[in-house]
């Protein structure tokens, strides 16, 4: 057996991820199962604004996704009752009609093929944050997933249901994970459902941690190499997967209804 107390950093935390990736295992969810949860577990977590926010989701066929219907709130939404739209927002799939606001989504989807999963809420304290103007800031090891992965669109461009909202607010995110739009909410765009959802929870916490520590006093920041470092150490597949499958039981508990 190796001897780990004379072993370095860097190679403890190389041991440490092959032996996630050999021992721990996420959930076998559906697409469709898996976005569902995530309305749930995004409604547990502070996520719920009554009818805002949409929460997307590719689907594997160019230029189509999975979203909740207008007019049902994160509670609501079952495996079943999701909508598989067009980039143009056409139901294909489904009953009703998508929130409009998804039009930005189509946006951000044709500029970034790396998305899979669109997350787009208005949580309390993201949204009171939202209203000073000023950037999320990443000053605790917890909200390292978001260090150096989160933009910021100043100036409010309004309701966004038109193309000027999609263009503008895609380019805001550049090839960032996430953004805080001001006077609006959050948005988190990340290559899966898991880390989508992972993130959306993280930056909520986040934005509340802020407003505490602002209250207090002056955030100091944390040295970037070490931001870096754990941003890096948080935000892999595998930690999302196993960290949505533990969000994913709690919710399962809490809506049994959710993958009918």
């Amino acid at each position: 057996m190796t001897d780990t107390m004379t072993l370095s950093k860097d190679q403890l935390v190389k041991q440490a991820q092959r032996d996630m990736e050999q021992k721990l295992a996420g959930g076998s969810w559906s697409l469709r199962e898996k976005l569902a949860l995530t309305c749930r577990i995004l409604y547990d977590g502070g996520h719920d604004s009554g009818l805002a926010g949409q929460i997307t989701a590719r689907t594997g066929e160019p230029g189509t996704f999975y979203t909740q219907q207008l007019g049902m709130g994160f509670d609501e939404i079952t495996a079943s009752n999701l909508l598989k739209v067009d980039e143009h927002l056409n139901v294909l799939e489904g009953e009703r009609m998508a929130n409009p606001a998804n039009r930005f989504h189509s946006w951000i989807y044709r500029a970034r093929p790396d998305v899979q999963c669109i997350i787009h809420t208005h949580p309390l304290h993201a949204a009171a944050l939202s209203m000073l103007e000023v950037p999320l800031e990443i000053s605790h090891m917890d909200n390292c997933v978001l260090y150096g992965d989160v933009a910021f669109l100043k100036d409010w461009p309004g309701v966004p249901v038109g193309n000027e909202e999609g263009e503008i607010i895609s380019a805001a995110l550049q090839d960032k994970r996430a953004i805080l739009l001001a006077h609006h909410g959050m948005l988190v765009a990340t290559e899966s459902i898991e880390m989508s959802c992972q993130m959306a929870l993280q930056f909520e916490r986040a934005a509340r941690m802020q407003l505490l520590a602002m209250s207090a006093g002056a955030i100091r920041p944390i040295p970037p190499e070490l931001g870096k470092e754990a941003h890096d150490w948080i935000l892999t597949p595998k930690r999302s997967e196993v960290g949505f499958a533990y969000n994913a039981r709690k919710a399962l508990r809490n809506h049994p209804d959710v993958l009918g």
